[in-house]
């Protein structure tokens, strides 16, 4: 998104100062391509070492300050425009961006000048590009990365969020950018440093993720007004990221650099298209001579912006949003700013002004070989300025952040299914499977206007579109897979829409299969909920016996659903069969209504583990007992709203897609009670709330499970009153919880929050609620000294504690007012995103040993089982051997603390594994958070592993050869790791470790 956000709206020049209105700048005309024997001469010509890597990088001056000029491109993988039409440069009325010819423009610039250099990062983009170039050309783009004169930083796929993505999609993504680097051009395309100048704050596990992958060093653009002034006073614009707890350093440090102009060109020196500067003149005739004037500023800039840093190198990014379409603007221009500037060291200057990349910048900081400050929280919530907290975008676009979240656990079930049948999951009865489409489509998704909902809703629109196309190709798969592995060539079908109770198979059908696919690496019990016709069933599990069923009635309809608990084994499937029975009286339960003063004086569910009481008379849920750990809490839930800001005298500032502002700190309840119906059945107990028009939720209890499921539904959220909503759910408690509370960092680690305060500065606060947001991935916790409240979430939401024992979790928002940083739109929600529905699972536990049952609770709802249908009464996939109703991938389970984070095919002979402990250290009850080790051997049942390679986390380097910039915190030295022993069959996962092989493998005949 635009790095320049003024109020006004009006995107500046892409995030550069000054540009042209929409629609009203025009693209100088591109250049035609010279000759290809030209441009190999160029390149013949050109000086520079023949590796890529910091030996290529340019010669500095060491007594002098050394100016690194950054030239750059910032192109979101979506924002204002689709994908598609940034690519291609379609809608330029909306904005004038086409990155093609950006990619075109900046490789004939380099040729015109061996010391020009250039970074690339979204390779969404480039990859799509360079499938368009011939040859000749790939071998000319091949020779200027080889010297170094083009440079990816970060290789991403996109370069994504850090407030809503899930560390597993994040690794993916990562992962999926940076194979293509080393697929295209070796170990010279691999980015040494991580470049992340325009993601809305920054979380620590995204700096240990990047550490593990082998980056040297971190560079940003955003953090918050009050952090970067003390930070500039203090000389702590650079420090060492220490971003894990348990990780032993320097595992998961990370050199960090704050950009100091976020990661536009200073003011008067941008040289675009888009922008509205003066070019250079250096003829003193002229009328417009500014050479002297320009290269005087650009002294005096540079000597102000080094006082702020501890070297003599400072670094100056030239260039912006979709910068570059006419390079040859931007580059002249630079050529003689270099010159120029550089002329004057005859003159008694001590600046030194050059083309550089922020790997070679890095280098140079490392070479200096200071001490450097440490850092170990993170950079949320950001802040711009007085009232304007980045936190709304926590929990815009609720239904995206579902979809993607579930696209996630269907793309790791895809991958998992082609790793564990071979070559039948590409090529089978059912056609071509293929995970790439939905693996592209998800790296996609991590984009920093996409998950993060910040996009325009035509563009948000499309990205659903791209997952939903992704998933097609998939299904096929499965479809392979599970008849290879089955033995039975079933006529599968995937019901996408059971969220709200749609099937027409098990709608209509008289008998249906119901396979069920575990991708977790231990068994698993879980209730299969699947709408139906009013009729009673028979369900047998894989090996024919009849199991428990029962028939509800829906709450917001009249429609049937069927429950049955299906045991289903690790990385494995059963098959269970439904049959109607026809004769019986059908005995579907129906709803016991309540109304508000009831008759009865206890409104209660419970099972073996939990009990939950409502209050008869409002009917909110008042109440929680663990009955396992005889625990009592009162605790009191219920749906409120927060007025969104339109602006006031304190502020113009209001709320929309980025910025949460309430106009007042006490939100509205929906209502003060809930009309209630209760169901109770062997198979579940619910107790379903009814609020408003717009809000209900049903509070339910299976048998054996140690949570409190709480689905609510949101929406449309009015806004005929002229109010923007901000819908929350709120717990309040006795807990007394002295001001902190703790959130997830992107589903990993956990980080103390404390209310009105930050851990490197002194907060001045502006707003007492919006800046006091978190990003919640996947869980928020309050504890006492003795018991914790935990709530599990399906997807990204914001989420606070405003006061002491209360917990609050950020649902729906709509708004009628943009708010000022280049979207143009009200976060409106057109469509399928007004109506929202969700879970939040509620555990109370005793505080000690609370992680137990929120990290592997969390893991089972991340990788949730997938059910596929089928009528039944397939053929034998292979003649003779008969099929089977139950398989497991794993000869043995894996141990609670470890997690099948990754199995995915690489190539034709071999597989991606990783495998993570999921415990930090000092969590959960037992050994949980002790060391864990795994014997390889025999492990897997669909193949053989011969050979194993282990790497670093993103695949794209062997951890043996491994190497990353050593740094020196000024906590003392860190000892420099070796790496472990691969004992051919046995690994050690130490806590919040995660290790990646690529294995070699042998599939099995027949599974």
């Amino acid at each position: 998104m635009g790095a320049d956000s003024r109020p006004s709206g009006v995107r500046a020049g892409g995030g550069g100062r000054g540009s042209a209105g929409p629609g009203t700048s025009s693209r100088a005309l591109q250049p035609p391509l010279p000759p290809l024997s030209f441009l190999f001469l160029l390149l013949v010509a050109a000086p520079g070492a023949r590796a890529a890597g910091y030996e290529t990088c340019p010669v500095v001056q060491p007594d002098m300050l050394n100016v690194h000029l950054v030239a750059h491109t910032h192109d979101d993988v979506g924002w204002l425009k689709t994908v598609d039409q940034y690519f291609y440069g379609i809608q330029n009325d909306v904005q004038h961006a086409g990155v093609q010819y950006i990619l075109d423009s900046v490789i004939l610039s380099l040729l015109m000048e061996p010391t020009r250099r250039f970074i690339y990062v979204e390779i969404a983009f480039f990859s799509r590009w360079w499938q368009q170039q011939t040859n000749a050309t790939q071998e000319v783009v091949r020779n200027l990365v080889r010297q170094g004169r083009l440079e990816f930083a970060n290789g991403g796929w996109v370069m994504n969020d850090e407030a809503a993505t899930h560390y597993g999609a994040i690794i993916d993504q990562m992962t999926l950018g940076l194979r293509f680097l080393e697929d295209t051009f070796g170990k010279d395309g691999r980015p040494r440093v991580a470049w992340h100048i325009d993601p809305f704050g920054h979380s620590r596990e995204q700096a240990s993720l990047f550490a593990q992958m082998g980056f040297d060093g971190f560079f940003f653009g955003r953090l918050d007004y009050q952090d970067k002034s003390v930070r500039q006073e203090k000389l702590q614009m650079e420090q060492v990221w220490r971003a894990s707890a348990s990780l032993k350093p320097p595992v998961a440090d990370l050199f960090t650099s704050v950009l100091p102009n976020m990661y536009n060109p200073p003011e008067k020196l941008c040289w675009d298209t888009l922008c509205a500067d003066k070019p250079f003149v250096e003829d003193p005739r002229s009328p417009e001579y500014n050479a002297k004037e320009l290269v005087n500023y650009f002294l005096q800039l540079a000597t102000a912006q080094s006082e702020h840093y501890r070297t003599n190198h400072t670094i100056m990014t030239m260039g912006s949003d979709f910068q570059y379409e006419n390079a040859n603007m931007w580059f002249k221009n630079l050529d003689r700013l270099i010159q120029l500037v550089n002329a004057q060291q005859a003159n008694g200057s001590r600046i030194n002004v050059l083309y550089s990349t922020p790997a070679c910048y890095l280098w140079e900081l490392n070479k200096a070989n200071l001490t450097w400050s440490v850092k170990q929280d993170d950079f949320f919530p950001y802040a711009d300025g007085p009232h304007k907290f980045w936190t709304g975008y926590f929990s815009s676009r609720p239904a995206l952040k579902r979809y993607e979240r579930l696209s996630y656990n269907f793309l790791q079930v895809c991958n998992q299914l082609e790793a564990l049948a071979g070559p039948a999951a590409n090529v089978g009865p059912y056609g071509s499977g293929d995970s790439a489409p939905l693996n592209e489509a998800m790296a996609v998704l991590q984009h920093h206007d996409a998950v993060s909902g910040t996009s325009r809703q035509h563009v948000a629109n499309d990205y659903a579109r791209q997952l939903a196309a992704g998933w097609g190709p998939c299904e096929v798969l499965l479809s392979n897979s599970l008849a290879r592995l089955s033995g039975s060539k079933e006529d599968f079908t995937y019901c996408r829409d059971l969220n709200i109770s749609v099937c027409p198979l098990t709608q209509t059908a008289k008998s249906f299969q119901v396979t069920i696919y575990n991708p977790l690496g231990r068994k698993v019990d879980w209730m299969v909920r699947l709408p139906v016709s009013e009729r009673v069933f028979d369900v047998r599990d894989p090996n024919g016996t009849i199991v428990p069923s029962d028939v509800v009635i829906l709450p917001s309809s009249d429609g049937l659903e069927l429950l049955f608990s299906a045991s289903v084994p690790a990385l494995g499937f059963s098959i269970y069969s439904v049959t109607q029975v026809p004769g019986r009286r059908p005995h579907a339960h129906s709803r016991q209504p309540r109304s508000q003063k009831s008759w009865s004086r206890v409104l209660d569910i419970q099972n073996e583990y939990i009990r939950a009481r409502f209050d008869p008379d409002t009917g909110f849920l008042v109440e929680l007992e663990n009955l396992e750990q005889n625990l009592l809490l009162p605790v009191r839930q219920a749906f409120y709203w927060y007025n969104a800001s339109v602006g006031n005298n304190l502020s113009t500032q209001v709320s929309g897609a980025y910025i949460f502002r309430p106009n007042r700190q006490e939100p509205l309840i929906v209502s003060h009670w809930a009309q209630t119906h209760v169901v109770k059945t062997p198979l579940v107990q619910e107790v379903h709330q009814n609020f408003s028009a717009w809000c209900s939720q049903v509070v339910r209890l299976y048998p054996g499970q140690r949570h409190l499921e709480l689905e609510w539904t949101v929406g449309p959220i009015p806004v005929g009153d002229g109010w923007g909503k901000e819908v929350i759910s709120r717990f309040d408690t006795v807990l007394e919880t002295k001001g902190l509370f703790y959130t997830d960092s992107n589903g990993r680690e956990i980080l103390e929050r404390r209310r009105d305060y930050r851990p490197t500065w002194k907060l001045n606060q502006t707003e007492p609620v919006a800046g006091n947001y978190y990003p919640v991935n996947s869980r928020i916790y309050i504890r006492d000294g003795h018991v914790q409240l935990t709530v599990l979430t399906d997807r990204s939401q914001g989420g606070s504690s405003l006061r002491d024992g209360s917990v609050e979790l950020m649902v729906h928002r709509r708004l009628l007012k943009d708010d000022g940083r280049g979207v143009g739109e009200p976060l409106l929600e057109e469509g399928s995103g007004l109506w929202v529905r969700g879970r939040h699972l509620v555990l109370l536990d005793k505080a000690q040993t609370a992680a137990t049952g929120h990290r592997l609770q969390a893991e089972k709802e991340v990788l949730a089982p997938q059910v596929v249908l089928a009528p039944g009464g397939g053929a034998p996939y292979h003649l003779g051997v008969a099929p089977r109703k139950q398989f497991s991938g794993l000869r043995r389970e894996l141990p609670p603390s470890v997690h099948l984070l990754t199995l995915a095919r690489w190539d034709r002979t071999r597989l991606l594994l990783r495998l993570e402990h999921q415990f930090a250290v000092g969590e959960g009850s037992g050994n949980l958070s002790s060391p864990v080790t795994l014997d390889l051997k025999d492990l897997f049942s669909a193949f053989t592993i011969t050979y194993l390679q282990e790497t670093t986390l993103a695949a794209n380097q062997p951890r043996a050869s491994a190497s990353r910039l050593k740094w020196t915190p000024n906590t003392g030295p860190t000892a420099q790791p070796s790496p472990p022993r691969l004992d051919p069959t046995t690994i050690t996962l130490e806590p919040m470790e995660i290790r990646t092989f690529l294995a070699s493998v042998q599939w099995k005949e027949h599974g």
